[in-house]
C-alpha cells in the first residue's frame, strides 16, 4: 500500500497506541494525530480512581509524540469527513489513510441546573474539589463510574445520594441479581433504587413525582454514546459507533476505527462488539495498524474490565449475554464470583469481587474454550482451573 500520510482523529489511548503501532510495523510516513482537548494524552480509568480521590493528579500516557515525528494538533475537533479529507475547526486536512478514534461522550440528563460528568481530566480536577466534608453531592446512576465516584465521595465525608432508575446497582451492566449483591456496600450511602430523576435544577435534581433532591453538587453517570455526530454526513456506515470488520476496517475504503467508538465483529461470539474499557483501547490498536498497512491481523479478544469500590476490587472478562446461566463462587458477604455458563458448560463470563485468580483464570479458560464441571464450579475453595473438563 502507498500510504504517505495517516491522520489519526482522537488522541486518547486509542489514537496513541494507534500512532506507537504504526511506527512500530515500520510505518516511516506522515502522521498527524487531532485531539480535541488541549492536555497532551492520558488514561481515562485512573480519572475516577486515583485522581478523584486525590493520590494523583494525572493520569498522562509516557509517549514521546515528538521523537516519533507525530504532528500532534492538541485542541482541534474534528468537524465532518468526506473521502480523503477531514474538515477541522483549523480547517481541511486530506489523507491516505484514517483512523477514527474519537472515543464516547456521556449522556447528559435534561435540566437548566449544573451538572457533572466525569470524563477528561478537567472534569476530574473540578469534581475533585467538591469532594469535601460535608458537601451533599446527589449521583443520578449507580453503574461503574456512579459507585466509583460515590467511594470517593463517601472517603472525602460527603453526604452522598444515590439515584438509580434500576432496581438494584450495576443492573444495566451485570443485571439485577448480581447488582443486588452489591447493595451492601452503600452502606452510610442514601441509595434510591427504581428512581428517576425529572430533571437536574439550580440546587439538585427533582425527581419524577416531584420530590426535591438538594445538592451541592450533581454528578451524572448514566452512561455514554460514541462520538461518531461529525460523521452524520460521511458514506460510512453508523450503527451504535462506527461500524467495522473483525479487522477493525470501516466500509469507508482506508479507514479503521478503534477505542470507544468502534463498533467490531467478533468471531468469537458472532456478534457486533463496542466495548467501553481501557483494555480494548491498549490492544485494539494493534490490528487497526496492520490492517491500515495491509497486513492480516483479527481483533476477537476476551473483553476485560475492572472497577474499585468500596474496599472491593471488582473485575470482569467475557461477554455475558452469550451464557444461559449464572452460578456463584462464595457469598455475598465474602470474596465472591459469578460465572455465566452456556448451554454447552462453556465459559462466557466471570465477574469476580476481591478473587483475582478466578478472574486470570476464567479468562485463559474463556479464550481456549474449555467446558467446566459445573458440581465442582459452584465450591469457591476449587480453583478454576480444576473444574476444566
Amino acid at each position: 500500500m502507498n500510504v504517505k500520510h495517516v491522520v489519526v482523529v482522537g488522541a486518547g489511548l486509542a489514537g496513541v497506541r494507534t500512532v506507537e503501532a504504526l511506527r512500530g510495523r515500520g510505518f516511516d510516513g506522515r502522521i498527524t494525530l487531532i485531539g480535541q482537548e488541549r492536555h497532551r494524552p492520558y488514561d481515562r480509568p485512573p480519572l475516577s480512581k486515583a485522581v478523584l480521590a486525590g493520590d494523583a493528579d494525572s493520569s498522562y500516557v509516557e509517549t514521546d509524540l515528538e521523537s516519533m515525528g507525530v504532528d500532534f494538533w492538541p485542541g482541534v475537533s474534528a468537524k465532518s469527513l468526506r473521502a480523503g479529507v477531514v474538515e477541522t475547526t483549523e480547517g481541511e486536512l486530506g489523507y491516505d489513510s484514517l483512523v477514527i478514534a474519537t472515543g464516547a461522550e456521556p449522556i447528559r440528563l435534561p435540566g437548566d441546573g449544573p451538572q457533572h460528568v466525569l470524563r477528561t481530566i478537567d472534569d476530574a480536577h473540578e469534581l475533585r474539589a467538591m469532594l469535601v466534608p460535608g458537601a451533599r453531592l446527589a449521583i443520578v446512576g449507580a453503574g461503574w463510574i456512579g459507585a466509583e465516584v460515590a467511594t470517593a465521595a463517601r472517603r472525602a465525608g460527603c453526604e452522598v445520594t444515590v439515584i438509580e432508575s434500576a432496581e438494584t446497582p450495576l443492573a444495566t451492566a451485570v443485571g439485577t441479581e448480581i447488582g443486588a449483591r452489591t447493595e451492601r456496600w452503600y452502606d452510610g450511602i442514601d441509595l434510591r433504587l427504581g428512581t428517576m430523576v425529572d430533571s437536574v435544577d439550580e440546587g439538585g435534581v427533582r425527581l419524577v413525582g416531584g420530590e426535591f433532591v438538594e445538592a451541592h453538587a450533581v454528578v451524572t453517570g448514566i452512561g455514554v454514546r460514541p462520538a461518531v455526530e461529525w460523521l452524520a454526513g460521511a458514506d460510512i456506515d453508523l450503527h451504535n459507533g462506527v461500524v467495522t470488520d473483525e479487522h477493525l476496517r470501516a466500509s469507508l475504503p482506508n479507514t479503521v476505527a478503534v477505542g470507544d467508538c468502534a463498533a467490531w465483529w467478533s468471531r468469537r461470539w458472532q456478534v457486533r462488539l463496542r466495548v467501553e474499557h481501557w483494555d480494548t483501547a491498549l490492544n485494539a490498536p494493534e490490528v487497526a495498524a496492520a490492517t491500515l498497512l495491509g497486513e492480516e491481523a483479527v481483533y476477537d479478544p476476551v473483553p476485560y474490565f475492572w472497577s474499585e469500590q468500596f474496599g472491593h476490587m471488582v473485575q470482569y472478562s467475557g461477554h455475558h449475554p452469550a451464557g444461559e446461566r449464572l452460578v456463584y463462587r462464595g457469598e455475598p458477604e465474602g470474596k465472591w464470583s459469578a460465572v455465566w455458563l452456556t448451554a454447552g458448560d462453556t465459559l462466557a463470563a466471570v465477574l469476580a469481587v476481591d478473587r483475582p485468580r478466578d478472574l486470570v483464570q476464567g479468562r485463559r479458560i474463556i479464550e481456549a474454550g474449555h467446558r467446566l464441571d459445573a458440581e465442582r464450579l459452584v465450591d469457591p475453595q476449587v480453583p478454576l482451573r480444576d473444574c476444566v473438563v
